[in-house]
Order: structure tokens, then sequence, then C-alpha cells
């Protein structure tokens, strides 16, 4: 039986200012590192030195630039970040360049938002590139958060003059003609989770002043009837409540210098029983266009608590069944 010698790779940092957010109160984020990669991590002022089997210790490696780079861009680093660099880094399987032509770093008012996972990388990557990204998976995974910073982020570039984000009204099992109010006081509870996403990436007063002057829109998808929205970024969100009538009209009103993304979770359909989803069934009908991109997240990528990835494998083993 062969021992495989341990391998051990040496790291010098030149920013000490960054080494105390590196390295975590205590080495806290060091232990974590060494914990999870089963490496040994020491570090002597700005170097540091992994040993470990040769696998881990590039990972770990990889692990520490990647926060390194990051603080560096003036981001922060907690422990989710560095439990969010292992798995992104542990789960590239491409060997491609750590940090892209592009820059995957989405720059809004309040926060720089950085992909979680390697999914969330690609569906970041595809969000550049094509008119129109579904971006599919279970709760948790960021795809309507990440789709919305990166409207805030256009809007922020003037790249884009308008976002607007829809959902479709569509009952979970309640009944909104029963809510008090107008119409706009019963559709804004299915929209909180797009406002939430506006909040947590634009200043309070300015995402009210962005919806005062017509900047932002967010309205049911009903109200999209019969329009053409050109310079704009538009998101569907919860797609998988439209029925195939309502997915198509609301995919041909894509206008000139615009953009579409469709979120959903093909999991969780509200539609009275027997009905088709609209976001499968386009899913299917466009897959292999040139400028549309579908991208697939899986309970690996998501990034809520972390009981949340056991919550959907235990729906889903039930199912399955």
């Amino acid at each position: 039986m062969t021992i495989t010698p341990p391998s051990s790779v040496e790291l010098e940092f030149h920013d000490n200012q960054l080494l105390p957010m590196l390295y975590g109160e205590q080495n806290a984020n060091l232990k974590s590192v060494s914990k999870k990669l089963s490496v040994e991590v020491a570090c002597r002022g700005n170097l540091l030195t992994i040993t470990g089997d040769a696998s881990s210790s590039v990972i770990a490696e990889k692990v520490f630039r990647r926060l390194y780079h990051q603080l560096q861009h003036g981001q922060e680093v907690t422990a989710r970040e560095v439990d969010d660099a292992i798995r992104i880094i542990g789960e590239e399987s491409t060997g491609a360049d750590l940090f892209p032509e592009h820059d995957l770093v989405i720059k809004t008012w309040k926060k720089n938002i950085q992909p979680r996972s390697l999914n969330q990388r690609k569906y970041i990557q595809q969000l550049h590139t094509h008119d129109l990204v579904f971006g599919m998976g279970p709760a948790g995974t960021g795809k309507t958060y990440v789709a919305a910073a990166m409207g805030v982020s256009l809007l922020k570039q003037g790249v884009v003059d308008r976002l607007i984000l829809s959902r479709p009204a569509v009952e979970a099992g309640e009944r909104i003609g029963f809510l008090p109010g107008d119409l706009k006081d019963k559709v804004d509870p299915y929209l909180r989770p797009l406002y939430d996403a506006l909040y947590d990436t634009m200043p309070g007063e300015q995402v009210e002043k962005c919806i005062e002057n017509g900047d932002i829109e967010i309205a049911p998808l009903a109200f999209m009837r019969g329009r053409t929205l050109s310079n704009a970024y538009v998101i569907l969100d919860e797609a998988q409540n439209t029925t195939p009538i309502q997915m198509k009209m609301f995919l041909t009103r894509l206008g000139e210098n615009s953009r579409m993304v469709v979120t959903g979770d093909a999991s969780q359909v509200d539609l009275p029983s027997g009905m088709p989803s609209g976001l499968k069934d386009a899913a299917d009908r466009l897959k292999g266009l040139d400028r549309v991109a579908i991208v697939n997240l899986t309970e690996k990528d998501i990034v809520r608590h972390g009981l949340v990835t056991q919550i959907v494998n235990a729906y889903e083993s039930k199912e399955s069944k």
C-alpha cells in the first residue's frame, strides 16, 4: 500500500490591512477551511501555509485567493462567504479560470453581489450574454434575487431605461378577493419578494422615487397585455403559475434593446389541477434558440438557511416515492 505524502502550498498576501478580515476573528476563517477541507492551515504574518492531500490543498488555495480578491474589491468576508467559496470552488469541474473574462460581480447601489454556487455563476454569465434567460429551480436558489440585482445594476449603469417586475397573481390556496383594499392592495402581497429584492439593493427613498417616476414598474402579469417593452429589463417571477397562453403573451412583449428573465419553480405550481404550466412549456419550446438560455438550479444552489436544503430534499424524496 502506497501512502501519498501531504502536499504543501504557500500563499503570500501583500495588503496586510486585509489580513484580519481574511483570517477572521481569532482565525475563524482559517479554522473553517481547515475543518471542512481536512487540511492544516498555518499563518505567519502575511504568509499562509496549507498542508494536506493535493486536491484539497488546491481547493483551499483557490478559496483563500477568492476571498482575498473579494476583500480587494470592497466586499466583506463572513462565515457565509467562506462556505460559499468552498462550495463553488469544490464544485468546479471545468478547470476554467476562477475569474472569467467578464466580471461576475453584480454592482448595485447598496452592495456588490457575486455568485454563491457554480450554477449561480452560470446564471449570471447567461444574464450578461442572452436576451432571454429562464432561471428554474427550487426555493432559495437566488433565482429572483440575482435577476433583480442584475436589473438594478443595468439601470444604475444606464444600459436600460426601465426595470419592469411582474408576477402572475395566482392564489396558493388563499382568496385575494377577501383581502381589504383596492386592486393594488390586493396584488401587492404577491409582488412582495420583488420589493424585497429592490430594497436590499437600493436605498429605500431611491426605490420609491424610481417607482414614482416610472423607472421601476411592479405590476401583475395581466397588466402586460398589449404592451411593447422597449429599452427595459423585464422579470417575470413565479412563472410556473402562468398558462402557456399567458407565457406567450408575456414573451412577445419583448421590444428593442430589452432583456427578459423568467424565473420559477416547476415543483410549486398553483394552477388548477390539470392545467399545464407555461414555464415548462416555454422552456421546452424555446430550448436551443441562439439568444435564449435556460439555467437549471438545484438544491445544491440553495443559499438560504442550511435547513432549507434539507427541507427541499425531504419533500422531493417523499414525492419521488
